[in-house]
């Protein structure tokens, strides 16, 4: 009976540090945010009107070889770089992204707002104030249906698949590495230079190996999707990602730094099945000695 009494204590004591002082260590260091917002509601006014047209992918070609390969490359269209990654990092602070995938990866109503205004869409423009701009310039200027025309274009070349790997390569590379994705050959060393990206962002970015495991999914969800709702004028901007995408940024974020999960669950319950055959064994084998004291 002693003992029974000792363990109701133990778990009471339990109960209570785990529903009780843990959730509120929780919420303290961790803070409720709102859910991520795969509709990017706030830049729905900027784009009303670009939304109440149909693009038209001809035009948008010209307008994104006339506007956008002086600094971006599109190598699905042959067009490639003009410079190398250290050149482009050098010029603009971060190596732009290949356009190839953009409509796969970037929500459509975020691109058209990114294109009119990329500061804002991307919520640092609390970093260009006192003289500083943009590396890329906005192009609010444009008609409604130039905007349309470029997004269209845009989807229209998008790989209809992708790898976790290729999202998160064309997503996150140019200023994040995930060195155990590659430990021998070193290609998933992030793209910008250190001394470049550290210039443009106020400091190095991380190494996202081991993210997964330190965050966790969903906290990795919601600041992708919005690192200002967790880190408060951060520089990192909001990348834009569809719902999709970033599933599969978070995906193979956990294929590198997390791998031996499915293995790791699919052994829990076994565990657990092993400790409660042997919690029964050894109470019928305490009951069996005790009995003779008794």
């Amino acid at each position: 009976m002693r003992e029974l009494k000792v363990l109701a204590v133990v778990v009471v004591l339990t109960l209570v540090t785990y529903w009780g002082v843990e959730p509120f260590a929780h919420h303290q260091m961790h803070p409720h945010v709102e859910a991520p917002d795969y509709s990017f509601a706030d830049v729905q006014g900027d784009v009303a009107d670009v939304k109440a047209l149909t693009g038209n992918a001809e035009n948008g070609a010209v307008l994104v070889q006339s506007n956008c390969t002086a600094c971006h490359s599109i190598e699905s269209q042959g067009f490639p770089p003009i410079m190398d990654d250290a050149s482009a990092a050098a010029a603009y602070g971060v190596v732009p992204p290949d356009l190839s995938t953009a409509g796969k990866l970037y929500n459509a109503d975020y691109l058209a707002a990114f294109v009119k205004d990329p500061a804002k869409a991307s919520k640092t423009a609390h970093k260009f104030v006192d003289g500083k701009v943009h590396p890329m310039p906005g192009y609010s200027w444009m008609q409604p249906q130039e905007i349309a025309d470029i997004v269209a274009y845009l989807v229209s070349i998008a790989p209809k698949e992708m790898t976790n790997k290729e999202v998160f390569q064309n997503a996150c590379q140019r200023c994040h590495g995930i060195k155990y994705g590659d430990m021998m050959n070193g290609t998933m060393a992030a793209k910008s230079p250190v001394e470049n990206i550290k210039a443009y962002m106020g400091k190095i970015p991380p190494d996202l190996s081991q993210y997964i495991r330190s965050r966790g999914a969903e906290y990795l969800h919601e600041f992708v999707n919005d690192p200002q709702k967790h880190l408060e004028g951060t520089a990192m901007p909001r990348v834009g990602l569809t719902h999709e995408a970033e599933k599969q940024v978070v995906a193979y974020m956990e294929e590198v730094g997390d791998s031996k999960k499915a293995e790791r669950e699919a052994l829990g319950p076994k565990f657990l099945i092993y400790l409660v055959i042997f919690a029964i064994f050894a109470w019928l084998w305490k009951a069996s000695k005790w009995r003779e004291v008794h």
